[in-house]
């Protein structure tokens, strides 16, 4: 005689989900309770759904569990908790993710989504806000995005980042986020040869990033731009626009002496001396100069 036979059947998924929806920030059998953000904006969850869904949430909600390994702790089981350095609408976003496996963004929130699901260890929320992040990127915020791509160790959306910026490079250096890169983002950044922008336009936007980051840091100009100077291409300015920089650098020492010593004499060997090769290859932007062809040998 055959024996009994089984399987797991799958429901329509939508439903299941559509119904947990409704439990989203519900008071209604809520056990534990959060208080976000700035505004204070209570938000009210249900600790099973957290628990099983996020490590970090269990061993938030544990604390005052009795029979915990801190059954001392003070918090009560049902909170409330506070959460006062992420938005209310950014954690909500977190919560619709556990209970439903879905999430809704929008551009002002996605970065800080992001954010979020580093920290709590969601690897599918954060495949999904990247893959909306590189869907909606934009000339304003794809320098935030990058920085956050470098922090994350997010090695595809750095580089997705980086294409977005070389293709557009001249409108991207204009914008508050890229005077907010640190220091070896922007280096790193400046190391592409493929930036769609002239080398003077690109010395002039690293001088405002320079006196941004300062004034910010409270620290001296040659010091905070000392890592993304080395990657300006001086020897590809012409000497009329080598001796306005000559001049304007007197102000505020942004870049070294001896850097521009090295592109003068460039210019007066009619050749690259001295000066890393890669600083005297053309990027995809750079006008082209009458030098330009005794410092590549490639060029025409």
């Amino acid at each position: 005689m055959a024996g009994p036979c089984s399987a797991r059947l799958q429901g329509e998924a939508g439903a299941f989900t559509a119904a947990l929806r409704t439990l989203v920030n519900n008071p209604q059998f809520s056990d534990v309770t959060f208080v976000v953000g700035q505004e204070q904006q209570k938000v009210f969850a249900h600790r099973c759904v957290l628990a099983c869904r996020c490590q970090a949430f269990r061993g938030m909600l544990s604390q005052g569990l009795a029979g915990s390994e801190d059954s001392s702790s003070s918090i009560p089981p049902q909170g409330p908790f506070i959460l006062g350095n992420v938005q209310p609408e950014v954690f909500l976003a977190v919560i619709e993710f556990l209970y439903t496996n879905s999430v809704t963004l929008n551009s002002c929130i996605a970065l800080e989504v992001l954010t979020s699901s580093v920290e709590y260890g969601l690897q599918d929320l954060c495949k999904l806000c990247i893959k909306f992040i590189k869907d909606t990127l934009s000339v304003e915020q794809v320098c935030e995005a990058l920085q956050a791509a470098v922090t994350y160790g997010l090695a595809d959306f750095q580089q997705h980042c980086l294409a977005f910026i070389e293709a557009c490079t001249a409108a991207v250096v204009r914008t508050r986020g890229f005077h907010e890169l640190s220091d070896a983002v922007l280096a790193w950044v400046l190391r592409s040869d493929h930036l769609a922008v002239d080398e003077l336009d690109l010395v002039q936007a690293v001088r405002e990033w320079a006196h941004v980051s300062s004034a910010v840091l409270e620290r001296p100009v040659p010091e905070v731009a000392a890592l993304p100077v080395r990657e300006l291409r001086l020897p590809l300015l012409a000497p009329s626009e080598l001796a306005t920089l000559e001049s304007l650098n007197q102000q505020d020492l942004l870049i070294p002496v001896e850097s521009i010593a090295a592109a003068w004499r460039s210019h007066a060997l009619r050749k690259a001396s001295g000066v890393p090769s890669h600083l005297c290859r053309p990027r995809r932007g750079t006008r082209p100069r009458d030098h330009h062809r005794h410092l590549d040998p490639h060029a025409k």
